[in-house]
C-alpha cells in the first residue's frame, strides 16, 4: 500500500516550512543530544532508528554528507549519503567531539553518536514539538519530520530522484507522494511555476 500525505481523517501527517523552523528552533532549547538529534533528522529525513544508529565515521565532514545505512531494506550493508549544511556538521562535531573520536578510533567500529533508547528519542522529539507549538496529530512525530523533509525538498525544487535517494526509497512512487502537498506547499509549488512562464 502507497504512502499517503494525509490519515484517514484527512488530518495531515507531515510539518509545514513554519512548523519545521517552530521545531528547529524549539530544539535550541533542548539539551544538546536531543538539540543535535532534532536537527539530524529535520535536515536529512531520516528515520529515527537510522539516526539512532549513526556512528562518528559515518558523518563525512568531506563531502558535507551523513551516511545511513537504509534500515528498511531487505538485506544489511545498503548506505546512503545525504548532504547537509556545514552549521549541522560543525554542531555535531561541537557537541559529540566526532572529528577527535574520528582521530582516536580511526579504524575500529565507532559507538553511536546518541546512546538514546527509540522510545525515549521519540519522547523527546515529541516533547520538542509541544515546545514549537505544534499541536497533536499524525504530523507531530518523527516521522512527521520525515514526510515534511520530502515536502519541502519537493517545494524547493529538488528533483524527485535525488529526494528518493536522499529517503532511502526503492520505488519512485513512494517519493511522488511528495508532490502531492497542499496548502501552503502547493500554493509554493504553483508560484514556482508561475514565476517560470
Amino acid at each position: 500500500m502507497s504512502e499517503q500525505l494525509f490519515d484517514q481523517g484527512g488530518r495531515r501527517k507531515y510539518l509545514t516550512a513554519r512548523e519545521r523552523r517552530a521545531f528547529l528552533k524549539a530544539a535550541e532549547d533542548s539539551p544538546e543530544q536531543v538539540r543535535t538529534l532534532c536537527h539530524v533528522l529535520a535536515f536529512t529525513g531520516c528515520r529515527i532508528s537510522e539516526a539512532l544508529a549513526l556512528t562518528a565515521d559515518r558523518v563525512d565532514f568531506e563531502s558535507g554528507q551523513i551516511i545511513f545505512e537504509s534500515l528498511k531494506k531487505r538485506r544489511k550493508g545498503v548506505y546512503r549519503g545525504v548532504p547537509v549544511p556545514s552549521s549541522l556538521l560543525d554542531m555535531l562535531d561541537d557537541v559529540h567531539d566526532l572529528r577527535s573520536l574520528k582521530q582516536i578510533q580511526h579504524s575500529v567500529h565507532l559507538a553511536h553518536i546518541w546512546t538514546m533508547s527509540r522510545p525515549t528519542a521519540w519522547r523527546a522529539i515529541k516533547t520538542v514539538m509541544g515546545s514549537a507549538g505544534i499541536e497533536a496529530g499524525p504530523q507531530a512525530s518523527p516521522k512527521g519530520l520525515r514526510h515534511g523533509f520530502g515536502v519541502f525538498a519537493v517545494s524547493a525544487g529538488v528533483p524527485l530522484n535525488m529526494i528518493q535517494k536522499w529517503l532511502g526509497h526503492a520505488q519512485i512512487s513512494t517519493t511522488a507522494i511528495y508532490a502531492n502537498a497542499q496548502g501552503p506547499e502547493e500554493r509554493n509549488l504553483a508560484e514556482r511555476m508561475w514565476g517560470s512562464s
